[in-house]
């Protein structure tokens, strides 16, 4: 039987308040380091590994964390997920996102119908139709291909689906994969629609219009635009314009669109490239082989998280040792360092994903908690961010947790020599050096130059980025969330911080206003 307990409740969690803190600048100098680098990593999926050598934990720690692993239940809870009971208390709903990448446990049926079926339908549906995009079946009015994807969206339907395309599209240059251009129209902003509009040919774009209700104002503020665009170029809207959305939703079987797939309620906006949402437009622009690449890499490491054994669940550990980190060692936020230029918006999507999930003061029965949850999540493609934010990484009051992604060779395959070395070998040695840098510090008889080091990190390694890395660190860290969320005993599949300001816009927009919201409606000119 599965309990579900608040954190400080648990034995095993002041067990681990107990512990002794690692000396971390002590433990990676000199051989020791070298030593705890090989012992200290667990293998993913698709090639990656999960390497926490620098993290402040030693096999103390780590048996204190798998205590706590098994008194929180993190797997069993799990199981309870993917064989479909209701673990989004908020919404009373299922929590269905892994099976649109694979069946992990038991066939799950909701609204009378087999779920996995279901998924894996939309998914040959949306590769039937990318099919015929790319061959020319399916063209615009004068017959000629649709050249240019535009997805509208915003929130789920937009960060994650845009971080992928953005992750594969030079591996799928590389690869003679990449079939159509991808642009993302997501902010209300009319300068962000204008400029997309204006960057592409609109007769031969085709516009995936992403609302799981049909009715979500920013989105179809946004379709208003194009079909605005599409009418003043002689063009007819509903040649251009595909929905994915709900069954029920008015968009659903309406004459306004080419085609219409569907996703349903299991599925939270920011666990959604997996499902319809990030399939129609991933599967047009590179094709739907690749699309099903991605999801074996994200199936392939969903498996990895189901182990038991907390030193052989990368997802669980990465998420025990954030635990430590936040809610034992006080550590308030998260830095997310990409190593690939690729992965440009992949912090921005995890952005989402982990602070819409874990941002929560009460827990899944809606009773106030008495101890921290989800961190403040940032970061930056190194090396860039090497050139903003590690200033105070490195040297700040606060110590920050720092999660690096690197990969041992690049997606084009062509690189130059300069003063000896590859522009990817300096890429790669900036991230070693910096997880060293961070871990030992250095003294100096000048202050302003001495670092004190002791700030953790972990890498996530791979040979290189292509569609089955990039599902299996998808996967990762939504499991990691999910796991977190399990640990505070929180609903992570829930986000009514979204509502109140979406409530009060309304307000705004129909004039009923007053006090503080009427006098800056009126200073904005509304």
């Amino acid at each position: 039987m599965v309990n579900w307990n608040n954190l400080d409740t648990l034995t095993s969690y002041e067990e681990l308040k107990g512990v002794a803190t690692v000396d971390l600048a002590a433990v990676m100098s000199g051989d020791q380091g070298a030593q705890r680098v090989k012992k200290y990593s667990v293998p993913m999926a698709c090639g990656l590994d999960f390497n926490y050598a620098a993290k402040q934990v030693d096999d103390t720690v780590l048996a204190a964390l798998a205590k706590l692993a098994d008194e929180a239940q993190l797997a069993e809870k799990f199981e309870a997920l993917y064989n479909g009971e209701v673990i989004n208390t908020g919404e009373k709903r299922l929590v269905l996102h892994h099976l649109t990448r694979g069946q992990l446990g038991d066939a799950v049926t909701a609204d009378g119908v087999d779920k996995r079926s279901f998924y894996v339908e939309q998914q040959n549906k949306i590769a039937d139709f990318a099919k015929k995009v790319h061959s020319g079946e399916i063209t615009n009015a004068a017959g000629e291909k649709f050249t240019t994807v535009v997805q509208i969206g915003i929130g789920g339907s937009d960060l994650g689906p845009r971080a992928m395309y953005l992750a594969l599209e030079n591996w799928a240059k590389k690869n003679n994969t990449f079939k159509m251009e991808a642009k993302f129209i997501s902010n209300v902003d009319p300068d962000d629609a204008a400029a997309v509009l204006n960057s592409v040919d609109v007769a031969h774009s085709i516009f995936v219009l992403v609302s799981k209700s049909g009715t979500t104002l920013e989105t179809l503020t946004n379709e208003s635009f194009v079909k605005d665009a599409l009418k003043n170029a002689g063009l007819d809207a509903s040649k251009h314009m595909i929905a994915v959305t709900s069954e029920t939703s008015p968009l659903a079987k309406s004459d306004d669109y080419l085609a219409a797939f569907f996703m349903d309620d299991y599925i939270g906006g920011r666990f959604s490239s997996t499902s319809a949402v990030g399939g129609a437009v991933l599967s047009l622009a590179f094709g739907p082989d690749v699309f099903a690449q991605f999801l074996e890499g994200a199936a392939e490491e969903d498996k990895l998280a189901t182990n038991k054994d907390l030193l052989q669940n990368p997802a669980m550990l990465d998420a025990l040792i954030g635990i430590y980190e936040r809610n034992v060692l006080g550590m308030p936020s998260t830095a997310v360092l990409p190593y690939s230029q690729a992965l440009s918006r992949f912090p921005a999507h995890l952005q989402q994903l982990d602070m819409e999930s874990n941002g929560k003061s009460v827990n899944r029965f809606g009773e106030e908690i008495n101890y921290l949850t989800g961190p403040v999540i940032f970061g930056e493609p190194g090396t860039n961010g090497q050139h903003s934010f590690y200033q105070l990484l490195h040297q700040g009051t606060d110590i920050v947790p720092l999660q690096f992604i690197g990969f041992k060779n690049s997606q084009i395959g062509t690189d130059v020599v300069i003063q000896d070395s590859t522009s990817q070998q300096k890429l790669c040695a900036n991230v070693a050096a910096q997880i060293v840098a961070f871990a030992c510090g250095k003294d100096d008889e000048d202050k302003n130059k001495s670092f004190k080091g002791g700030r953790p990190s972990s890498i996530i390694i791979g040979d290189s980025l292509n569609p089955q890395a990039l599902g299996a660190l998808l996967s990762h860290f939504e499991n990691k969330v999910m796991y977190q969320g399990f640990v505070w005993n929180i609903n992570s599949f829930d986000q009514e911080g979204v509502q109140l300001g979406k409530v009060l816009a309304k307000r705004v927009l129909a004039h009923d206003t007053d006090g503080a919201l009427k006098v800056y409606s009126d200073l904005l000119n509304i």
